[in-house]
């Protein structure tokens, strides 16, 4: 008969309970009700390095980080996001970047983990299909580029 462990059990954490706070661009407290958020990813390019009269083998060295741009999908509610893409279209100038956090949750509530991305501006805006044959609720869709993210729990 196996041992019992004495660690407790941990369970993975659902996929549906998350929190966005973006802050600095003017939008309201409903920035957190989101349908889907995409784009927690970095990537460090690997650069191969020849070294002369060394045939066997090729280093590997450390390049660039790349981060993809994160996406918010959501129900359309309102211009809000529309509004803020269009302030960076502006010949006027554009507004200051924004930094926010995404945070996993567990069932209570409870912050589990966070992202925080810095540098942000709106580089994609889009809503979704408008289809008479559907039931479905609008979606609008939008993508942030990004400076940065990093793990902060």
């Amino acid at each position: 008969m196996p041992a019992a462990s004495n660690s407790p059990r941990r369970d993975p954490y659902l996929a549906f309970c998350f929190r966005v706070n973006i802050q600095g661009a003017g939008l309201t407290d409903a920035t957190g009700l989101f349908k889907s958020v995409s784009g927690l990813s970095f990537e460090t390019e690997v650069v191969d390095f020849k070294e002369g009269g060394v045939n066997d083998m090729t280093h590997k060295l450390l390049g660039g980080t790349k981060f993809k741009n994160i996406v918010l999908k959501r129900g359309f509610s309102g211009n809000e996001f529309a509004d803020w893409w269009k302030q960076w279209q502006a010949p006027s100038g554009k507004p200051g970047r924004v930094m926010g956090t995404i945070e996993q949750l567990d069932t209570k509530g409870a912050v589990k983990a966070a992202w925080q991305f810095v540098g942000g501006w709106p580089c994609k805006y889009e809503v979704s299909e408008f289809d008479a044959s559907k039931n479905e609720v609008t979606i609008e869709t939008l993508e942030i580029a990004h400076q940065g993210l990093t793990k902060t729990k």
